[in-house]
């Protein structure tokens, strides 16, 4: 029997705090198996295949995450409906943001895109609980003015091996990040938040295992006076040897936003 294929993109929101990630992995709970658990109910005996835009690790949130569903032969018929459905059967830390219908040359892992990601963070004090599953609390003191100017440092394309997680001499370690800075938090509030707090924001086409959370973990130790805005910029090197040592927390890590080129 033919089966026709009807593609469409799904915009999602999650908070990543009790889930294992994205990917599918044995005997845990991940954000996708969740999608795919209510999908499959949702459809009951229609045919169906997801494809994420990228994979998110443990405990890292998403404000805008993208996936492609790929149904067989019964296309969605009101996508209004189709949206109340899925977000009325999924888990209330994921929600279903929007859908539209894409053509069969649309590829969400291949296609261009930039990903804009936020890291928020405080420093100096210890917070409320309720912080814990969006905001890492670094309890010493920080230097966040020399902190602001290292994260502009990551700007441009450059060698990042050091900002990847078990990197090997295979590896392909230029990337280019298009925007990297610190600026007070006045995206994610609440009134259980401290006083003030920070969003470390990076844009770029694509990052590397734990690229992000290595970048910060470097301007933790920066912040801590534990290495120089020279260090950095010798890290950047395309000779460089170095290996961060640091990774920052994964609760504080966002994928605020996925743009297709």
């Amino acid at each position: 029997m033919f089966n026709k294929r009807y593609y469409y993109l799904i915009k999602i929101q999650y908070l990543g705090y009790r889930f294992h990630g994205w990917q599918k992995q044995p005997d845990v709970k991940t954000i996708h198996l969740m999608i795919d658990r209510t999908l499959k109910f949702i459809l009951k005996d229609i045919k169906f295949k997801t494809l994420g835009a990228g994979r998110t690790d443990a405990m890292v949130s998403a404000n805008e995450a993208a996936l492609e569903l790929f149904i067989y032969n019964e296309p969605i018929a009101d996508f209004d409906e189709f949206l109340e459905l899925f977000n009325h059967n999924l888990p209330q830390d994921i929600r279903a943001l929007s859908i539209k219908e894409v053509n069969k040359e649309f590829n969400i892992i291949q296609d261009s895109k930039l990903k804009e990601y936020h890291y928020v963070f405080s420093e100096g004090q210890k917070n409320h609980p309720f912080c814990a599953p969006i905001l890492t609390t670094i309890l010493e003191p920080l230097d966040v003015e020399l902190m602001k100017k290292g994260a502009k440092l990551f700007e441009g394309t450059h060698n990042f091996k050091t900002y990847c997680y078990r990197a090997t001499d295979k590896g392909k370690y230029q990337r280019t990040v298009e925007f990297s800075e610190i600026v007070n938090n006045d995206l994610y509030t609440a009134n259980f938040f401290p006083e003030q707090s920070y969003v470390f924001k990076v844009v770029g086409k694509g990052f590397m295992r734990n690229q992000i959370r290595l970048m910060f973990g470097a301007l933790i130790k920066l912040g801590r006076g534990e290495v120089t805005l020279d260090y950095i910029e010798q890290t950047l090197k395309s000779d460089s040897a170095e290996v961060m040592d640091y990774i920052a927390p994964a609760s504080g890590l966002i994928l605020h936003k996925i743009r297709f080129q």
